[in-house]
């Protein structure tokens, strides 16, 4: 068999099953003790990722947990609207506190 015909092959055998040592190659393992287990965790990983501020994630984790989710997806739609903000986060927690008090008056 001359080189072309090997790289066929291998193309061949490419497209088909992987052998199953090589199934997971592609899958990263997380660090230990880094889960989530809990969906509103799930939530405040995401909220962090979608203000870029995960040196925070514990808090929006603890606002997910302990806030009405209704509160937090207004004032994440904001933010996301907000198209030249500074610091997302900031904005983010500026417009919650502003819902809180809102529904306080009613």
């Amino acid at each position: 068999m001359n080189q072309d015909q090997k790289k066929t092959a291998d193309k061949k055998r490419d497209k088909g099953f992987q052998t199953l040592g090589t199934l997971f190659d592609s899958y990263e393992v997380g660090k230990p003790g880094k889960y989530i287990s809990q969906e509103f965790q799930d939530f405040g990983y995401r909220l962090a990722l979608e203000l870029d501020d995960l040196k925070h994630k514990s808090l929006y984790i603890k606002l997910a947990k302990n806030e009405d989710r209704g509160l937090l997806e207004a004032a994440r739609r904001f933010v996301i609207d907000a198209d030249h903000a500074r610091s997302k986060g900031r904005l983010f927690m500026w417009k919650l506190k502003e819902l809180k008090q809102e529904r306080l008056k009613k």
